[in-house]
C-alpha cells in the first residue's frame, strides 16, 4: 500500500474552533469531518450568552455523541480565545488526549456591529484579540507541534469581506487573511497548506426574515448559503484531493457580492 493510500484510510486529528451552537458553521464542519477524522472542538458559552441568539450549553455533549456515532473520537473543550495562553494550551491538550493535530480549522469569531464613529477602543481590541491574535497563536502552536506525514498538514480559516458598519470585525478578519497567507509560505517547508474560506451570507441565527430574503435574491440559486455548504469545501481542503491548494482565499458564496 502506498503512503498516500495509507493516509487516506487512517483517521487524523482535527481541531476546530468556534463550535458553539447547533446552527453554527463550526458545528456543520465538525459533523462533516467526523466521518473520516477524530475531532476536537472548542466553544465559549461566555461569548454566545452575550449575543441575541444566546448560548446552548447542552449542545456540546449532544454534538459529541452524534460525532462518536460516526466513528470519531471526540474532545469538546471550553476555551476563552481572548486569553493569549489559551491557543497553545488547546493544541497541547488535544495532542495529549487524541494525538498530534494534523489539521486546524479556525471557525471562531467575535462580532459586535459598530462603525468608524461608534467603535470603542475596548471593542476594537476584543475583536483583534479573538479573531486575529488567537488565530495567529493557534497557527503558531499548531506549526510548532506538527509532526504529520509529508503533505498532510492543513490550516483552513473562515473569513469575511464585511467591513462597513462592522469595522472591528471586518478589520480583524482582514488581518487574519494576511496571517493565513503568510502561513501558506512560511509553513510550506513543513508541508502544511493554509487557505481561507469566505462563506458569504449564511444565517446562523442573526438575520431577520427581510434581510435573509434580500440576500438570497442576490445569489444565482436564489437561496442563502448553509453551514453545510461551507463544511463541504472545508472537508475537501482537508482531504488528499485538496492538498494542491495553498495560499488561497476561496469564495464559497453562490456568487454573492457584498457591497462595501
Amino acid at each position: 500500500m502506498s503512503d498516500e493510500a495509507g493516509e487516506r484510510g487512517r483517521r487524523s486529528v482535527v481541531l476546530i474552533t468556534g463550535v458553539g451552537r447547533a446552527r453554527s458553521i463550526g458545528a456543520a464542519i465538525a459533523l462533516d469531518l467526523a466521518v473520516a477524522h477524530d475531532v476536537a472542538f472548542s466553544y465559549w458559552d461566555g461569548y454566545d450568552a452575550t449575543m441575541p441568539f444566546g448560548s446552548e450549553p447542552e449542545f456540546h455533549a449532544e454534538l459529541a455523541e452524534r460525532m462518536r456515532a460516526l466513528g470519531a473520537r471526540v474532545l469538546p473543550l471550553e476555551a476563552d480565545l481572548a486569553d493569549p495562553a489559551t491557543p497553545a494550551a488547546l493544541i497541547a491538550r488535544v495532542r495529549d488526549e487524541l494525538g498530534p493535530v494534523r489539521a486546524l480549522v479556525l471557525s471562531h469569531a467575535h462580532s459586535v456591529d459598530s462603525g468608524i464613529l461608534d467603535t470603542s477602543v475596548a471593542a476594537f481590541d476584543a475583536h483583534f484579540a479573538v479573531n486575529t491574535r488567537a488565530s495567529w497563536l493557534l497557527i503558531k502552536a499548531f506549526a510548532e507541534n506538527y509532526a504529520g506525514p509529508h503533505g498532510w498538514g492543513r490550516i483552513v480559516a473562515l473569513t469575511s469581506d464585511h467591513t462597513a458598519h462592522n469595522l472591528p470585525y471586518g478589520a480583524s478578519k482582514g488581518a487574519l487573511d494576511r496571517i493565513v497567507q503568510a502561513a501558506a509560505v512560511e509553513l510550506a517547508p513543513q508541508s502544511i497548506t493554509a487557505n481561507l474560506v469566505n462563506p458569504g451570507p449564511i444565517d446562523t441565527g442573526w438575520m431577520t426574515p427581510e434581510l435573509a430574503a434580500d440576500l438570497a435574491a442576490e445569489t444565482a440559486l436564489g437561496r442563502l448559503g448553509t453551514p453545510h455548504d461551507t463544511a463541504d469545501l472545508v472537508s475537501f481542503l482537508l482531504s488528499a484531493a485538496g492538498g494542491w491548494i495553498n495560499g488561497q482565499l476561496l469564495h464559497s458564496n453562490g456568487g454573492f457580492h457584498l457591497p462595501v
